[in-house]
């Protein structure tokens, strides 16, 4: 029945298992003088909200476990410490697919020798059972119509192609009065 992680955990200590508690949250340096810890179970405890610094001086880690536990996202640098992890585990926690969850997709897909499972989308609803990956590169493909336009009366998708000619002759005298190459896709 924990509440927090406890301050008297051996220095030299290489596995700790604190699953099944009650810690709610991670707060910054919690296991700062554990730096020998290999592995690190918090498995089942309803954890929601991990401070960015929670695991730094976590140098050696290399299996992490946070299943089973209350995490949407990672803000910014929860994991930048954590250079040699191999396992992250994942799974049964409610993984929102939101533009918070960008940082833990990335840092994944640049850290690709850590093994991991578990990064399912189960809110919002429109992304339930998606997986993180499949809904990051969603969100690059398609902007929705009312996000495109960055001065809605210069843009307008249903122009013909005339229509779209001359203005992209102007937008293009307009560039070069300004000195700024401007490249259209699409």
């Amino acid at each position: 029945d924990l509440k927090k992680v406890p301050g008297n955990i051996p220095p030299d200590i290489v596995k700790l298992d604190l699953s099944n508690n009650k810690i709610r949250q991670l707060r910054a340096k919690e296991f700062e003088d554990v730096n020998e810890l290999k592995t690190l179970n918090l498995n089942s405890n309803g954890i929601a909200y991990i401070d960015p610094a929670a695991f730094s001086g976590l140098n050696n880690l290399e299996e992490l476990d946070l299943s089973n536990n209350s995490l949407q996202n990672f803000e910014y640098g929860v994991l930048e410490d954590l250079y040699f992890l191999k396992i992250l585990w994942l799974r049964e926690n409610p993984w929102r697919c939101d533009y918070n969850i960008h940082y833990l997709f990335y840092w994944l897909k640049h850290h690709y020798d850590v093994h991991y499972n578990g990064l399912e989308c189960k809110m919002p609803e429109e992304y339930k059972g998606w997986s993180v990956g499949k809904y990051v590169r969603s969100y690059y493909e398609e902007c929705p119509k009312d996000k495109l336009p960055i001065y809605p009366e210069t843009f307008d998708l249903d122009k013909d192609d005339e229509e779209w000619e001359r203005h992209k002759e102007q937008s293009v005298q307009t560039v070069k009065k300004h000195g700024v190459i401007v490249t259209v896709i699409g």
